[in-house]
């Protein structure tokens, strides 16, 4: 590829990363998706690539993922496995030239889509620590007889690789915050942000019509727990509680830690009867579950306000509404549904 035309590619990539970075992206749907959508582009440029995607390890959940890889939608695989997840672990760059006969590389997406990979570079990406967060891969070498070199095309990625650690070092800082330390659960923080950026764009949609439901719910007599059985007891608890809502909700479903022993469930495309029975399976589920801590067995109830999110009022205003039917459950005796 003629050099000057890869100079041009590159400077028109990262003006439009600068121009990116400086917008006030308080409203944006999806954070830092259109920054990591212009550094995998860079990417691919610099080391003159058919494809290329970034991936993003999550430590959470013990993931790695992309969006950006071919045209598949989101990408997920466990840690550890692949040749992203050995680079990783690694802390090191892999290229083959022959991925097929490659102990690592998972042909099941080109098998699903019909595409050829012929070589591979895979770079991993750290913060500022040292730590590593994320990987860069770039498939199929345009050039060279379609090769990666390990030196040269490192030496080139390197580039976008350290801008990227930057950027990616400052969304999980950003998701961090937005995830309560204890249960792993998103927060209040995280639960507006949710809100704003996806529930609320679905009840406003023009195209068609969503309802979405949620429920407010807390653990009934938490504080005999605490009392009885001590604070780790009680924590055991909610993290106990936390595990058993998330296994047993829709990926679509968002699952929060309101504060104290309370949480809230937002449910999208869903009836507020719907969410009523979503809300008594839980309830049930909890009710038969046992939660073991040292050598105790600690078994407790919840009670649960349901509703139907009203897009006219504000988010506040329709968490009052589930939390009145959370205290009418209270009232009429604890461990159950009201909707």
């Amino acid at each position: 590829m003629d050099n000057n035309l890869v100079l041009d590619q590159i400077f028109s990539i990262t003006s439009d990363l600068y121009k990116q970075m400086c917008v006030d992206d308080s409203d944006a749907s999806n954070d830092h998706a259109e920054i990591f959508r212009l550094l995998t582009e860079l990417s691919k440029t610099l080391v003159n690539a058919d494809r290329a995607s970034f991936w993003k390890w999550d430590k959470r959940t013990h993931e790695i993922w992309t969006t950006a890889a071919v045209g598949t939608g989101r990408i997920t695989i466990p840690e550890g496995t692949g040749l992203v997840g050995k680079s990783l672990a690694e802390g090191k760059p892999i290229v083959t030239n022959d991925p097929y006969n490659h102990p690592d590389f998972n042909s099941a997406v080109d098998k699903k889509t019909g595409y050829v990979t012929k070589s591979i570079l895979v770079m991993p990406v750290s913060n500022c620590k040292g730590e590593f967060i994320g990987a860069y891969q770039a498939i199929n070498k345009l050039d060279n007889d379609g090769k990666f070199d390990i030196v040269e095309d490192v030496r080139k990625l390197s580039l976008a690789a350290f801008i990227c650690g930057i950027t990616l070092e400052s969304e999980t800082f950003l998701d961090d915050s937005m995830h309560d330390k204890l249960t792993e659960l998103k927060n209040r923080m995280g639960f507006h942000h949710d809100y704003k950026n996806t529930y609320e764009k679905l009840l406003k949609s023009e195209k068609e019509f969503h309802t979405v439901s949620l429920f407010i719910c807390d653990i009934d007599f938490f504080k005999k727990v605490n009392d009885t059985y001590g604070h780790n007891a009680g924590d055991a608890v909610l993290k106990h509680v936390a595990e058993n809502f998330r296994k047993n909700s829709r990926n679509c479903d968002g699952v929060y830690r309101w504060g104290g022993e309370e949480f809230i469930v937002i449910l999208p495309d869903t009836t507020p009867e719907q969410a009523a029975e979503t809300a008594e399976r839980l309830r049930l589920i909890i009710e038969a579950s046992v939660c073991k801590f040292e050598d105790l067995e600690i078994k407790v109830t919840m009670s649960f306000g349901v509703t139907e999110i009203d897009p006219s009022r504000s988010i506040e205003d329709n968490i009052s509404v589930a939390d009145e039917k959370l205290y009418k459950a209270k009232q009429n005796g604890r461990n159950q549904v009201i909707l």
